[in-house]
């Protein structure tokens, strides 16, 4: 057998997303180059390690082993090569951050000048939704997650990195003049809600039913950015959160609807399993953001308290 570390990679890759496509734009590869790599792979077993049924594809028996093992030989070359940069007294290692989609409006920002100071390190960011970011953090997989709702029933710890708001937002079309609406302006504005599972629809359905507040709900999507153009398409209203929305208000897509009880604040933390033994990069990045926190919120999110 003669295969390569990036056939490992290849072949790991697709059977964790089930997806050749997925793979691909994972490892940002063309799709044809993955299924070259897949298939000089395979040729190398005289046992299948995948079968394609319709257009999907499987991992047999057989694959999912091979793939635990490729698993285990690519973590020894990471080691391998983040001990020759400790040699060198170079910070290395891998960063593992799971980050709920709207922080991804946020979590680069407390990343970039660590990231970039020390070459050694290799970030890992699954950006999700609430559900599974939690149960990446419950599986021991991250070394932190990004959240703007605390989950409940974990042992945890946390740091504060910015306060949260979310608004009434619409599109410009309409104009609202007052400067302040009551409640019952949600009669007549159709709700667009973000899916079960995220973090945004909890906060939202936990002040709507504090407030017994009229809701018309008008359709349900499954990001951040889909409830954005369904904004702007004029297909109703929603409550965003503001960090999202920056560009939009700016440039005039989007607006504000000034309404009694908003902005809802909460908070972005970053949390971790308590007792936790971090690695030398993940303990290093603690230590970076109780330092620098505060001049990142300065220096990147003065726009914030604007609103």
């Amino acid at each position: 057998m003669n295969y390569t570390i990036n056939q490992l990679r290849i072949f790991l890759k697709i059977s964790q997303t089930q997806s050749v496509t997925k793979a691909a734009e994972e490892l940002h590869l063309t799709q044809p180059a993955v299924s070259i790599q897949l298939k000089n792979f395979q040729d190398q077993f005289d046992i299948p390690l995948t079968e394609i049924i319709g257009r999907k594809i499987f991992i047999t028996d057989f694959g999912r082993e091979i793939a635990q093992a490729a698993e285990q030989i690519l973590n020894q070359v990471y080691e391998i090569n983040y001990k020759t940069l400790a040699h060198k007294g170079q910070l290395s290692g891998r960063l593992k951050i799971s980050v709920v989609s709207t922080g991804k409006y946020v979590m680069p920002f407390f990343l970039a000048d660590f990231v970039n100071e020390h070459s050694g390190i290799e970030l890992n960011m699954d950006v999700t939704n609430k559900h599974k970011v939690i149960e990446s953090l419950e599986k021991n997989e991250v070394d932190y997650s990004l959240v703007s709702v605390l989950p409940d029933n974990m042992q945890i710890e946390q740091m504060e990195l910015l306060q949260n708001k979310l608004f009434v937002v619409s599109n410009t079309s309409q104009k609202f003049d007052k400067k302040s609406y009551d409640k019952s302006i949600f009669e007549t504005l159709p709700l667009i809600y973000r899916e079960p599972g995220s973090g945004t629809r909890q906060t939202m359905e936990q002040f709507i039913d504090k407030n017994k507040l009229p809701i018309r709900k008008k359709m349900e999507l499954t990001t951040n950015e889909a409830v954005k153009q369904a904004l702007i398409a004029g297909l109703g209203c929603s409550i965003m959160p503001l960090i999202g929305i920056r560009n939009e208000l700016q440039n005039g897509q989007l607006q504000i609807i000034p309404v009694k009880g908003f902005p809802i604040k909460t908070v972005w933390n970053l949390i971790w399993l308590k007792g936790k033994k971090h690695s030398p990069v993940a303990s290093s990045f603690l230590k970076y953001l109780k330092s620098e926190k505060n001049n990142i919120v300065q220096r990147r999110f003065d726009w914030y308290e604007q609103y």
